[in-house]
């Protein structure tokens, strides 16, 4: 049955006030005006007063083009409930209102990892920052490094993870971490590498967890703690079918032992829904069976192929429950 648009008093104009769209130098508008109508809920004149509003779009043959963290970002804030966005985040967060024991619990993933290198035309060393739970008391089974090729590489493993409760000891890293969530910063999808210049993204008033975890690793060594930001998966997510970056702070606690601070989804929890506490409280030091940490810093890619391509290294990760 052909989709049914919703256009009934939606405020398109007020909703693009409110977020911040993507700049034209980090912007890749490769959806169609048809998928943003599927995945906003709405219809033509709807993209209209959207665009009208100031939706950057790129006309090509005649249709118009926009960016999909821009088309996210409408949906999220939308309060449509009906979105694509908005129904996909809800879903992906229904356990952050659940009790938290069954985070802390040894959990089992298949974890695979395709590497793209566009433009490749010779057979060169890979390198892939792969998976570092065994210091979390998790482990792998499997996980051989890519050997040297040309093209495309995969990485395959069994990775568990556990949780653990080791919320941060430090008054001052708790004050730290409790002004950044106090500060009204709204989370946005946004580009990696955009993430990556996280003084752009916060002066615009927004947030992510690359962008949060790089801000809030600095303030940590401005107050005198080891702190860096760590990239790594989030697990689960549509039953693998969506790849949201993610990136933590790793932080030595005055007790001596290393607390990651999930800052950015604390802020998301906190988002979608009011009946969170305990697993915000989760995010502040300790860890859980969700997040799958890498050994890549925060603003570093996960692939890099030592070809000489121009392009970086596209990196789709594919994490399912393991039966």
């Amino acid at each position: 049955m052909p989709h049914q648009a919703v256009t009934v008093n939606t405020p398109w104009k007020k909703v693009a006030d409110s977020i911040e769209f993507i700049p034209a130098e980090y912007s890749g508008k490769t959806q169609s005006e048809s998928v943003a109508q599927e995945m906003l809920r709405c219809d033509v004149a709807d993209i209209d007063r959207l665009v009208d509003a100031g939706l950057p779009f790129e006309d090509r043959s005649g249709v118009r083009h926009f960016d999909v963290n821009d088309l996210y970002n409408l949906g999220m804030y939308s309060n449509k409930a009906n979105t694509q966005p908005e129904l996909a985040f809800r879903m992906l967060f229904r356990f952050a209102g659940r009790p938290v024991d069954d985070l802390l619990r040894e959990k089992s993933w298949d974890f695979r990892v395709r590497l793209d290198c566009v433009e490749c035309d010779e057979v060169a060393p890979w390198r892939f920052e792969a998976p570092d739970v065994v210091r979390f008391g998790g482990c792998v089974v499997g996980g051989e490094a890519p050997q040297a090729g040309r093209g495309s590489a995969e990485y395959a493993a069994t990775i568990t993870t556990t949780g653990a409760r080791t919320p941060l000891v430090s008054a001052e890293l708790r004050r730290l971490t409790r002004e950044y969530l106090d500060a009204g910063y709204r989370w946005q999808m946004i580009p990696v590498a955009m993430q990556a210049d996280y003084e752009l993204v916060h002066a615009l008033g927004a947030t992510s967890c690359i962008a949060a975890s790089l801000f809030l690793a600095e303030r940590f060594r401005a107050a005198g703690y080891r702190a860096e930001a760590k990239r790594g998966w989030f697990c689960g997510v549509l039953g693998g079918a969506l790849d949201l970056p993610h990136a933590c702070v790793e932080v030595e606690d005055e007790d001596g032992s290393v607390k990651t601070v999930d800052i950015a989804k604390a802020q998301l929890a906190a988002r979608l829904s009011p009946n969170t506490r305990d697993f915000q409280e989760l995010c502040v030091g300790s860890i859980y069976n969700k997040v799958i940490p890498s050994t890549a810093s925060g603003n570093v890619s996960f692939g890099h192929h030592e070809c000489g391509s121009p392009l970086p290294v596209q990196v789709r990760a594919d994490i399912r429950a393991a039966r």
